[in-house]
């Protein structure tokens, strides 16, 4: 699946159609798999080791395809600026996954995470005013984030101060995943190719997650395993190299907080792969949280 070429944005963000859901969905799934894809190889290699090894591995990938389709390299086509926003915002975003995940659980990092999409809607009210949302659309973001929370079980209270700051670093990085959405829906990175504004996060992100891996004291203290390994190479070639191309694409021909909407489908896809993979048991109010989430997306993209 490749993203779309260099072209200028449209006048207004088309309404999300069924070829966009199907994209979205396979993206979806695709990431609910990364975080299985992520503990699978975790025991070999550390996280922000991971997240430095994808960025700089897709940037590679994504380079030559650039040079392959003859796509423009220019700096000075007016997105060198919101190039390098965008990257630090989505090295940031990883970090703080990565690292707040060492104090808090990965259920609630997982619910945390997909606060996104109102992230994305409450941005859209100052930077993306055709693209501001009615009652019912966030009637339906609610609905959805409502069926993520049955999906996984609500979870306690924090038990003390550190898993605190694990919840706040993975509010702050959707509210990053949120902030990168903005930047390129809002500046000239919406008029570029999807292929150029991947490669400006993943050149800028690896040094920076790289840098924190250093300062952490990450280290690898023997040769991974075939199945670490391919873990991270999913990570790398898919996830990084082709998925996050396909996303901007999207972001930027429709409606941003309509297509972000959609990211609420990931962490069901998550659960039902961490229990495939993993043997995680599902709850009975899975059903449930399917039939929540559906009924609001389909509230968030009703034509007002």
């Amino acid at each position: 699946m490749s993203a779309s070429s260099q072209a200028a944005a449209p006048a207004a963000p088309l309404p999300v159609d069924a070829a966009a859901i199907a994209v979205i969905v396979v993206l979806s799934l695709s990431w609910g798999f990364n975080q299985v894809a992520v503990k699978l190889a975790i025991h070999d290699i550390p996280p922000l080791i991971q997240s430095a090894v994808r960025s700089c591995g897709a940037a590679v990938i994504v380079a030559v395809w650039m040079r392959a389709r003859r796509l423009s390299f220019d700096l000075r086509d007016g997105t060198l600026v919101p190039g390098i926003a965008a990257g630090v915002l989505f090295g940031i975003e990883f970090l703080l996954i990565y690292r707040g995940l060492v104090w808090t659980t990965a259920t609630r990092a997982v619910l945390f995470i997909y606060m996104a999409p109102f992230f994305v809607a409450l941005g859209a009210r100052w930077f993306l005013p055709s693209e501001r949302l009615g009652p019912s659309q966030w009637l339906g973001l609610a609905l959805s984030f409502a069926g993520v929370v049955v999906a996984i079980g609500v979870p306690p209270p924090a038990a003390g101060r550190w898993e605190i700051v694990g919840d706040l670093m993975i509010v702050a990085a959707a509210a990053a995943w949120g902030a990168t959405t903005l930047v390129i829906k809002a500046s000239a990175l919406a008029r570029t190719s999807a292929e150029k504004t991947l490669l400006y996060q993943l050149v800028v992100s690896a040094p920076l997650l790289g840098l924190a891996a250093l300062v952490l004291g990450e280290r690898m203290e023997a040769m991974p395993s075939a199945l670490a390994l391919g873990a991270l190479a999913y990570q790398t070639l898919w996830i990084g190299g082709a998925t996050f191309g396909v996303w901007f694409a999207l972001i930027v021909r429709y409606s941003a907080s309509g297509v972000s909407a959609f990211t609420f489908l990931t962490p069901l896809f998550g659960v039902a792969a961490g229990h495939i993979v993993l043997g995680e048991p599902i709850g009975a109010p899975f059903a449930a949280a399917i039939a929540f989430v559906v009924a609001g997306l389909v509230l968030v993209n009703r034509r007002r």
